[in-house]
């Protein structure tokens, strides 16, 4: 799941750097937050202003952290992990909206995304252990808890009640995505008018180089992750990509990812790589997950109903489709 950006003639998606120029300052830091890893940059005017936002943006992170993780046992979503079942749990609008939007996610995408696949028995290896497919008969068992029509959302008393015993919810990636906005808006707001927060390829962008150009986020070869298959100059906005080129296995020649369809237990196929760009980085990753489930013809069909985003298909067989709305004079690409 790997976007990158570069600035005018380098890569800096994996050193930490700093730059000035035009009485700026450019400050990176890379750390590991929400089970992943954030780089952030951030264009301030000088390097203790760089540090001490770049500060504010992990204390939110890790803030929403505490109030959304599925295997923090205190968190408000464990509590209702923990009363799957049982009753009802009251949570904080903050969570009761982002839970909301997770649902509105699933219908929307007929269970393609479902904030529920977190109660999915993970029966399906890609460290290399497996040697053939899981019976249709395990398959079928690992999402039987995974069902988010069993979901109750209370907005009176904002409570969320799983009616299984033993569902969950957990957010992803789309956690992720939800964090890189909200860190944004906090930087806008406090006059910071360039940078970009990237959780491991979920990235939100804003402002310019310090040298006034749009930054270049880099889009990997699904076939050579250590290649970048074409950049796109950004300005504005979000990028977010998921992708099957890391984790997979080969069974009698067809290729499974380590995306799974939360509604069969199969692994998605037929698309390597799906990059979402748009205004929201919580709504492009829900995009770019859902749409490696999907499949291309059901992702196209989906995608061409929000104007307001664009995408990348790569499909198993390496060829790019591109959306109709997307900006193809300003890509550039590698061979």
């Amino acid at each position: 799941m790997t976007a990158k950006y570069f600035n005018s003639t380098l890569l800096i998606g994996f050193l930490l750097l700093s730059f000035t120029s035009h009485s700026q300052v450019l400050r990176k830091r890379i750390t590991m937050l929400m089970g992943g890893r954030f780089d952030i940059s951030i264009v301030a005017k000088d390097s203790l202003s760089a540090e001490k936002n770049i500060d504010t943006i992990i204390t939110e992170i890790s803030r929403i952290e505490n109030l959304i993780s599925d295997w923090k046992p205190n968190s408000q979503v464990s509590q209702v992990n923990q009363n799957a079942g049982i009753q009802p749990v009251k949570v904080d609008k903050e969570v009761f909206e982002l839970t909301k939007r997770a649902l509105h996610f699933s219908k929307i995408t007929n269970g393609a995304f479902d904030i529920s696949f977190a109660a999915m028995d993970k029966i399906w290896k890609f460290d290399g252990s497996m040697t053939e497919m899981p019976s249709a008969e395990a398959i079928k068992k690992s999402v039987e808890k995974v069902a988010y029509k069993n979901i109750v959302l209370d907005s009176v008393n904002s409570t969320i009640f799983l009616k299984l015993k033993g569902m969950k919810i957990g957010f992803g990636a789309l956690g992720e995505g939800y964090a890189t906005n909200k860190c944004q808006e906090i930087m806008l707001a406090k006059g910071i008018k360039s940078g970009i927060i990237n959780a491991t390829g979920d990235m939100s962008v804003w402002g310019t180089q310090i040298n006034g150009k749009p930054w270049n986020i880099g889009i990997t070869n699904p076939f050579h992750p250590d290649r970048i298959l074409a950049t796109i100059p950004l300005k504005q906005g979000a990028v977010t990509t998921s992708g099957s080129y890391e984790k997979f296995v080969v069974f009698n020649g067809k290729r499974y990812s380590h995306i799974i369809n939360p509604a069969t237990g199969y692994p998605s196929t037929g698309l390597c790589s799906v990059t979402v760009f748009g205004p929201n980085a919580e709504i492009a990753n829900g995009f770019s997950t859902s749409s490696m489930v999907l499949g291309k013809k059901e992702a196209i069909k989906l995608l061409n109903q929000f104007s307001d985003y664009s995408y990348i298909m790569i499909t198993d067989s390496g060829k790019m489709i591109l959306s109709k709305n997307f900006p193809k004079r300003q890509l550039k690409k590698y061979r």
